[in-house]
């Protein structure tokens, strides 16, 4: 089974940065591609990022150009650095684990927070 862990999440002005962490255990972390998600209070959680195994990257329109994902397979982790960051940001951050087309594992998510 595959554990999922995120942290670095918290309160930031808008304009701000933040970087998020995910931490996996529990099976071969670099064969996955590792995407991140959010969802605020009253909306569908939505897609944000993925960096694949083989490390190319993908975003959001809505983060496009603000958010950079990497990951360190010798560290089982992949992090998410957020800058210039905006109140609709505010969310539930998610990483995902897709070991196949029916089996994704989640972490519990690390809340972000961008407010004045």
């Amino acid at each position: 089974q595959v554990h999922l862990v995120e942290s670095g999440g918290g309160l930031v002005q808008p304009g701000g940065s933040l970087r998020l962490s995910c931490a996996a255990s529990g099976s071969i972390f670099s064969i996955y591609n590792m995407g991140w998600y959010r969802q605020a209070p009253g909306k569908q959680r939505e897609w944000v990022a993925v960096i694949t195994s083989a490390f190319s990257t993908n975003y959001a329109d809505s983060v496009k150009g603000r958010l950079a994902n990497a990951r360190d397979n010798a560290k089982n982790t992949v992090v998410l650095q957020m800058n210039s960051l905006k109140p609709d940001d505010s969310a539930v951050y998610y990483c995902r684990a897709p070991v196949n087309a029916t089996t994704h594992y989640w972490g519990q998510g690390t809340p972000v927070t961008v407010s004045s």
